[in-house]
């Protein structure tokens, strides 16, 4: 689930919180780390239960409605066809990914109250109508309105409120995060261990992530005096902060991870700055590494390996 976009960005605010707090050492660095990447993983699961929950409360409506005195024909008629569907009740009955919310210690996690909120939003909804009137159903028609829940919950202010009350950095891992529930939510219902592709893989988090860390935080001050006379005018203490990590990182990844290519790097730290930095820090960190990378291949610095690799 994590590409390297994602593990550079938890790496860029491990780095920034050090910055700012002395206390955080490189020991206590990577626990932060290893605890966002974490994160991001259970922000999934917590997403899938909830989507699970919602579309389960079903049931809850469908009881409600023909314990009524005097049910209208639309009540008599209800069935609770996006609870009981194969896709809601894989999700439901799914011993393996239960497990796995329950190790993570989520299941109690989704409120009750904010489920029936949203479900009652969503069955005012025409789609949803038109869903539980049809005469026989196909799994896309399963799948497709579960993947209109979830979009109408990513716009719903109580499901964001929920999600950031238990995962404050939601709006970080926001993209990552619908990308892979809606992937899971297509592979129904023939995926059977679905949650498992999204287990953070170790050479993306550690052989890259860890890395990456672990060499900024030892070259911290050698990376500095690289930047240093790139700076012309400015002084380094005048570089916006996470400027300055970020061209630490780049400066990094072009010495000593040699199957990333420099394109690549350069681009990949314009992007994360439009996202995280100044309106001027994509120019700012293009001009500084784009000189860089010119001084360091005439000094034989830069050495890069790998099938059909370019620089």
């Amino acid at each position: 689930m994590l590409s390297r976009r994602n593990v550079r960005i938890k790496v860029m605010q491990v780095l920034y919180s050090a910055n700012r707090d002395s206390a955080l050492t490189n020991g206590k660095a990577e626990v932060a780390y290893k605890y966002r990447v974490k994160t991001s993983y259970k922000t999934y699961l917590f997403n899938l239960l909830f989507l699970q929950k919602i579309a389960s409360y079903a049931t809850n409506d469908e009881a409600t409605r023909k314990a009524k005195l005097r049910p209208s024909e639309e009540d008599k008629n209800f069935q609770a066809i996006f609870a009981t569907n194969p896709i809601t009740e894989n999700l439901a009955s799914h011993k393996a990914f239960y497990q796995q919310l329950q190790s993570h210690k989520l299941l109690s996690a989704v409120r009750q109250d904010m489920v029936r909120q949203i479900y009652f939003d969503f069955a005012k909804l025409d789609e949803y109508k038109v869903y539980t009137k049809k005469e026989s159903y196909t799994n896309k028609d399963h799948r497709d309105i579960l993947l209109g829940l979830f979009k109408f919950c990513i716009k719903h202010e109580v499901f964001n409120d929920c999600v950031e009350d238990v995962f404050p950095n939601w709006v970080d891992d926001e993209s990552l995060v619908v990308g892979a529930v809606k992937k899971t939510i297509k592979s129904f219902p023939d995926s059977y261990n679905f949650y498992e592709e999204f287990i953070p893989d170790k050479e993306t988090v550690d052989d890259y992530g860890l890395e990456l860390l672990y060499k900024i935080s030892r070259l911290d001050e050698d990376l500095l005096e690289i930047i240093k006379p790139q700076l012309q005018n400015w002084e380094a203490e005048r570089v916006a902060i996470l400027d300055m990590i970020m061209l630490k990182m780049a400066i990094c990844e072009f010495l000593h991870f040699p199957t990333i290519p420099t394109k690549v790097t350069i681009n990949e730290y314009i992007d994360i700055s439009k996202m995280y930095s100044t309106p001027k820090s994509k120019d700012f960190i293009n001009g500084i590494l784009d000189r860089l990378l010119k001084k360091m291949k005439n000094e034989g610095l830069i050495e890069k390996s790998g099938r059909g690799l370019i620089n």
